[in-house]
């Protein structure tokens, strides 16, 4: 079920895509959704960066991939004049 879990992952496929020789995907999403529940994958990735920083093997330096790191077309906090109450509020002075 590991295995199946992080072929997913390293593959960026859907839980549908995940190959047969791994099991039901069905399976390997319960499990992966039940250790993500339990905090499991927390304990791994901690011991893992313990040992990796404890023997000189981690170097902690971050790259971020623009391609990967969008968001959706009405996900910005830009302020738009659209005509609603804001832009009749601001005008009743001017039409006193």
């Amino acid at each position: 079920m590991v295995e199946g879990i992080i072929y997913r992952y390293r593959c960026g496929l859907a839980w549908r895509d995940v190959p047969a020789v791994f099991g039901p995907w069905q399976t390997i999403w319960t499990w992966h959704r039940r250790m993500a529940g339990d905090g499991t994958w927390d304990i791994v990735l901690q011991r893992l960066l313990t040992e990796a920083d404890a023997a000189g093997l981690a170097d902690w330096s971050v790259s971020v991939d623009y391609m990967i790191a969008r968001a959706h077309q009405h996900a910005t906090n830009i302020t738009r004049l659209t005509g609603g109450w804001v832009e009749l509020h601001g005008s009743a002075d001017r039409a006193a």
